[in-house]
């Protein structure tokens, strides 16, 4: 086996490994570059492997992180089998097409509004050549061993996080296996069922998020319903960016659970501003062994939001109920687009107003620059004045802490022989490197951009 880190190497996103062996390429994951312009430009550049020669792709879950490159891999190329969980499948369905439907709308208003260098500004893909993509799409369940070719063969094993979600694991038949964590969900998440226990795999490749922090302890309600009642109070409104599938629906869960124990008014408005976020809520109903809620109570937090489908209705939003205390949920949950930049506009320059970051913010996005407190933020070619009081919750992340993934790899009962540490910023990787060998001893390695690794 070779592998070769096309992307998540000092930064969370981007997400692509390349696995050869017997002359078969596979590739793990495939996700779009953000943050930083230097990492967005990878997103334009030939990758090393010709995609027509990469014989399948396998998806550990369906952020754009890990996908959202799909339909550009497809568009230069890549004709074979997709493979993913069910709820993986579903959620590319939304999460593909709308990406491209974004980029195409950016560029679009870029060309327009004229606050770009590129003569004409293109979309990296379009909502069609997305939409494209998925007919390539091959679900599978978990634990079911599905063969790859006549030496390899692979599992999907539930790793929480979100809808989907999950650890692959591959193996060749002379018995050397793989795992690959993609994103690692909590031990003890509300809302989605814990982790699969792995036992042993020779070689592990596993994210560092948040390798060097642990999240806070406090509990999500309490924080959430001191921030809405201090905001509606103050006759404000709380903007949530939040990421279409999965934060969006654990936010309703824990708004529901405020208003079913009386602790926020029950008549406080609270809208879900996202089609993909509403599509994305829609599946919690469907996939119900993916998440731990029981039907009623899925039902009541999917019904505590009014869905806002169209523009129209998006922007009814603040030019009808701009001074009345409310709730907006909206994507994306790192401030990059999406309608959440609109409600920012509006919003942003009221004392009043409250902007919760309930998520992991990547350096160089605008969530990152808020969360940093900058007073100023560029939206659409304009600056925009902060004045908005700027709140980050550190203990609502779908991602496990250092803490919870060195607890997580105690299920292990064989040695790997090593272990590759990615999809962290460089100091939460080397981080995570180091608390792995001082807590097991085990050959833990950050990787580099494009580094291969004879396995």
């Amino acid at each position: 086996m070779k592998l070769t880190f096309l992307g998540a190497t000092g930064t969370v996103t981007g997400s692509k490994y390349l696995l050869e062996d017997g002359g078969k390429k596979i590739m793990i994951d495939c996700g779009l570059f953000q943050g930083h312009k230097e990492l967005r430009l990878r997103n334009w550049e030939e990758l090393p492997v010709k995609p027509a020669s990469i014989d399948a792709l396998l998806l550990t879950h369906a952020h754009l992180d890990h996908s959202g490159y799909i339909p550009r891999l497809v568009k230069a190329g890549f004709t074979g089998p997709i493979y993913c969980s069910e709820a993986t499948f579903d959620l590319c369905k939304i999460l593909l097409p709308d990406s491209g439907y974004i980029q195409e709308a950016d560029a679009e208003r870029a060309n327009r509004y004229h606050y770009t260098k590129h003569k004409p500004a293109l979309p990296l893909y379009t909502e069609k050549e997305a939409r494209d993509a998925l007919q390539y799409f091959k679900p599978v369940g978990f634990g079911t061993s599905c063969p790859l070719s006549e030496e390899l063969e692979f599992t999907l094993h539930r790793a929480g996080h979100i809808l989907g979600a999950s650890f692959i694991r591959i193996s060749d038949s002379g018995g050397t296996s793989i795992l690959f964590s993609g994103d690692i969900g909590r031990l003890d998440d509300p809302v989605m069922k814990a982790p699969a226990k792995i036992q042993d795999a020779d070689y592990l490749v596993v994210e560092s998020t948040y390798g060097d922090r642990l999240h806070g302890k406090s509990d999500p309600t309490d924080d959430i319903g001191r921030i809405v009642k201090e905001t509606a109070a103050r006759g404000g409104t709380v903007v949530i960016p939040a990421f279409a599938v999965g934060r969006a629906q654990q936010i309703m869960y824990y708004i529901h659970k405020l208003k079913a124990e009386g602790r926020i008014p029950g008549n406080l408005p609270v809208f879900l501003d996202s089609p993909m976020a509403i599509n994305a809520s829609d599946l919690l109903c469907k996939h119900m062994s993916d998440h731990r809620m029981p039907d009623n109570v899925c039902m009541n937090v999917c019904g505590i939001a009014t869905y806002t489908r169209t523009a129209e209705q998006s922007k009814a939003i603040y030019n009808k109920n701009n001074n009345m205390p409310k709730v907006i949920i909206s994507a994306s949950g790192m401030v990059t687009g999406g309608r959440i930049l609109h409600h920012l506009k509006h919003y942003l320059g009221d004392a009043r107003n409250t902007v919760l970051l309930a998520g992991f913010q990547a350096a160089g996005t605008r969530g990152d620059r808020l969360a940093r407190g900058e007073k100023e933020i560029k939206i659409h070619g304009q600056m925009w004045p902060v004045l908005a009081q700027i709140e980050k919750l550190d203990n609502m992340s779908a991602h496990a802490d250092y803490g919870e993934i060195l607890t997580w790899m105690e299920n292990f009962s064989v040695t790997p022989r090593k272990v590759f540490v990615v999809h962290g910023e460089l100091t939460a990787a080397q981080s995570m490197k180091d608390k792995i060998e001082e807590k097991f001893g085990w050959n833990a390695v950050v990787p580099e951009h494009k580094q291969t690794e004879e396995l």
